[in-house]
């Protein structure tokens, strides 16, 4: 039987850098993945082969719309898709192989097929085309990560209606795309396939979008996708989404979207996104006595460790936001603790990013809940209108704002609509984690001109004396 220090089930960005982290502490590690291609859904299916998209589509859009007020004449711009999704795929398998080379440089043994706790610090791994195979280990970290969440009526068939999986590889523009949620997923997506050429409809349950997201901004936002050309339709719960076979006149499947409140709605595809779920399926947490919390979640202490001895998670099978660089300090800490006996992530620092366009990216604390909180703040807000280097791009939708505590001026949240918003948000993810002040952030230098002025200029509107406002 194989033994190993730590066994890894999963080879998403918290599993398979914690086995990064672990080997570099000295550990003999194995990591346990189903899927021919590591990097789990992130790389794969996710965050990689969406931003490229979002990439592709931006660039066409500009070429399209945009390009001719910078002097710059393009005419009979056309979309060639195939090539769009080629050019995805070629990321993402250059950024997949990075990661087994990763693993092999590290000396992690590498296992393929399903992972299953089946007894205390044993791992049997169960493929398709070999026999069932037991490994032995002192530790064993589960990062799974999750899946897309269901919804009652919604018939996904993988193809006309589906997840984003099936959204990031439509092998032609929907003529008319409905998106169920209004969340980060869902407003990628539909951005997407709107700039390309596609109507898009978004349904979302709730009377706002982006929930969880700062409310002021998320209300900015939806102001822009309209003007982007994407429907909204809020307060809609939906109730059914069905395909209908073609027939007569239909050369195409037709599918039908049924919400309360209004008319049915009938689209070429659907797009569901309402949300993730802990992938949990088939790990054998009962035999071994890993619990769950009530919404499916694997429940752990402060250092990661579930019910179980010796059994730890991470991720997306945890509370907190199911983000990729979550799960990623979360591996390296619960590694760290395992070897050195200390761990630390602060979960007030870590951004979320919606990469529309504009961006919508944010760290800490909403004004919501401050408020909610009795939280004396300040804030302060510039608009990306007044910078030079906004104007330089044509960008000056949206604006920076910054949260501070009133009595001591510690950072207590920002929040960025606009460009680069999420390569942005890193300084005020560092403000945040070193504890710093508004006025820390408004006496730092920021060269001129860039966008990153906007946050000094932010941070001096805390105190009210921003320069440029």
């Amino acid at each position: 039987m194989p033994a190993h220090d730590l066994i890894v089930i999963g080879a998403g960005p918290g599993g398979y850098v914690a086995a990064i982290r672990a080997a570099q502490l000295g550990a003999n590690v194995a990591i346990i993945e189903k899927e021919s291609a590591l990097g789990g859904t992130c790389l794969r299916v996710g965050c990689i082969p969406s931003k490229a998209l979002l990439e592709s589509s931006e660039r066409y859009h500009a070429a399209r719309h945009e390009l001719a007020a910078h002097g710059v004449k393009v005419q009979n711009v056309q979309l060639d898709l195939a090539t769009m999704l080629k050019r995805k795929d070629e990321i993402v398998r250059g950024l997949t192989d990075g990661v087994a080379m990763l693993m092999q440089k590290n000396k992690i043994t590498r296992y393929a097929g399903h992972g299953r706790i089946s007894g205390p610090g044993q791992v049997t791994v169960e493929a398709r085309e070999t026999a069932p195979q037991t490994l032995e280990g002192r530790y064993i970290l589960i990062a799974t990560g999750s899946k897309s969440a269901p919804l009652k009526g919604v018939e996904v068939d993988g193809d006309r209606i589906g997840t984003s999986t099936e959204a990031l590889s439509f092998a032609q523009v929907p003529e008319h795309l409905v998106v169920i949620g209004a969340g980060y997923i869902g407003l990628e997506m539909g951005s997407i396939w709107r700039r390309l050429g596609a109507n898009v409809t978004v349904l979302e349950y709730l009377p706002r979008i982006l929930p969880g997201m700062d409310a002021e901004f998320a209300g900015l936002a939806q102001k822009i996708f309209e003007k982007q050309g994407i429907a909204f339709k809020l307060g809609a719960r939906v109730t059914s989404a069905r395909v209908e076979p073609a027939k007569g006149k239909n050369k195409q499947p037709i599918c039908v979207v049924e919400y309360e409140g209004g008319e049915s709605i009938r689209c070429d595809r659907v797009l569901l996104s309402v949300g993730r779920l802990p992938n949990t399926d088939g790990l054998g947490l009962d035999a071994v006595g890993v619990q769950l919390d009530e919404r499916g979640r694997i429940k752990i202490n402060e250092h990661f460790a579930t019910t179980a001895p010796s059994i730890y998670a991470i991720g997306d099978v945890i509370r907190g936001p199911m983000l990729a660089h979550k799960a990623e300090e979360e591996g390296i800490a619960a590694v760290e603790y395992l070897f050195t006996g200390y761990c630390h992530v602060n979960y007030d620092a870590i951004p979320g990013i919606v990469y529309t366009e504009p961006e919508i990216a944010a760290v800490g604390k909403t004004e919501e809940e401050l408020t909610q909180a009795g939280v004396a703040y300040r804030k302060g807000v510039f608009h990306f209108r007044g910078n030079g280097r906004a104007r330089a791009i044509g960008h000056t939708d949206g604006r920076v704002k910054i949260l501070a505590d009133a009595k001591t001026d510690r950072v207590l949240g920002a929040h960025i609509l606009g460009p680069r918003a999420g390569d942005m948000i890193a300084e005020a993810a560092v403000a945040i984690e070193f504890g710093a002040s508004a006025e820390d952030i408004a006496r730092s230098s920021h060269a001129h001109p860039t966008l990153a002025e906007c946050m000094k200029e932010a941070a001096l509107a805390v105190d009210q004396r921003a320069i440029h406002a």
